[in-house]
């Protein structure tokens, strides 16, 4: 990709800072250990992604050859060093391998491509076939998943805290989402809209597993990250959209801090400002809409959050009164003056933000 247009990629890891600063003070060394290797990891990456968008990165095109509205996925295995991409182990239309890391990489990129074809008519996560790249097996016990504005990176986890971050497909999800924002509203990476970018990663990796699984709203179960938590740790998954504050409480890990409604947005100076804490506040927005209307999240309530991301007035300072507003004027747009309207403006309502 470049960075013409404005495009400024950012570092987006799934594993929220403020979790892996609580894990380096355990006393246990087997716990604090791999955290630590993590910040350090994390920051390392996240310098040489500020310096790729000040000199500006290659292009990416699909191959030569290659078909539209097809997947053009790679899957590479880093061997525990943090080389990227790493050797070629499965590219498109090869068939599963004994690993069973790469395989679930494989099927994660395509099930994210396959969503954003089918129900938005989306070529891949730029809009224009771009190839979807993985690197899997990345680093020693490295307790992270991330996008790093080119490709996904994937750590096989701790085996204490975390297990293989390619486990759920929603964090596979979660991170291919970030390069969609990236593309469209490109929301800046602190604060209000630094939460709306993540809470929209969080929304389409949620749609992403409930789609692949063929489930309804109420048969879904609105976690983030399930599957991912080892069996030592007290908690369901990383992120709750059905009820913020509730996916962990755990001795290492601590409580879930995330919020549910305005009254209790927290106001911070880490985490680039609570970016992963805030973003509880509009995933139950759209956890309540997508309720309300029920049937197929990605149907309604999906539809009318991507025509809000990808439709040019998202502005890179958004605030979730500003994006609310925006839902709303979708909803009608789309919808008319039908129970669409009612269930976004109601759910905005319930969370505590005002659309103007």
């Amino acid at each position: 990709m470049t960075t013409h247009g404005g495009f400024e990629p950012v570092f987006c890891t799934i594993v929220p800072p403020h979790v892996l600063d609580r894990l380096a003070q355990a006393e246990d060394t087997a716990l604090a250990g791999p955290a630590r290797r993590t910040l350090e990891r994390d920051a390392l990456e996240r310098t040489r992604r500020r310096l790729t968008t000040v000199v500006g990165a290659a292009s990416v095109a699909p191959p030569a050859g290659a078909e539209p509205a097809r997947p053009h996925r790679t899957v590479h295995d880093a061997r525990h060093g943090t080389d990227l991409p790493g050797h070629p182990v499965r590219a498109e239309g090869d068939k599963p391998g004994k690993d069973a890391t790469v395989n679930r990489a494989y099927a994660g990129l395509g099930a994210t491509f396959e969503l954003l074809l089918k129900a938005y008519q989306r070529d891949s996560i730029d809009g224009n076939g771009l190839p979807l790249n993985a690197t899997v097996h990345y680093d020693r016990e490295y307790n992270n998943a991330f996008w790093n504005g080119e490709q996904m990176v994937f750590g096989d986890g701790d085996g204490e805290i975390f297990l293989d971050f390619t486990i759920p497909i929603d964090v596979i999800g979660h991170e291919l989402v970030h390069g969609v924002t990236q593309y469209t509203a490109n929301l800046t990476y602190f604060g209000q809209p630094g939460a709306l970018n993540e809470s929209l990663s969080d929304v389409f990796g949620s749609l992403i597993k409930q789609y692949t699984l063929g489930q309804t709203t109420a048969e879904a179960d609105w976690l983030i990250g399930a599957g991912l938590l080892a069996p030592r740790v007290t908690g369901k998954a990383l992120r709750s959209m059905k009820e913020p504050g509730t996916a962990y409480d755990d001795d290492v890990l601590g409580k879930d801090p995330q919020p549910a409604t305005m009254d209790d947005y927290v106001r911070t100076g880490r985490d680039n400002g609570g970016v992963h804490i805030n973003s509880g506040i509009p995933n139950h927005a759209f956890y309540l809409a997508a309720t309300a209307l029920g049937g197929r999240a990605w149907e309604r309530a999906g539809l009318i959050w991507y025509d809000v991301l990808t439709g040019g007035e998202l502005k890179q300072q958004a605030t979730f009164a500003d994006f609310a507003t925006l839902t709303v004027k979708a909803a009608r747009e789309r919808f008319g003056e039908a129970e669409e309207l009612d269930a976004v403006s109601k759910a905005w309502e319930q969370v505590g933000v005002r659309t103007l």
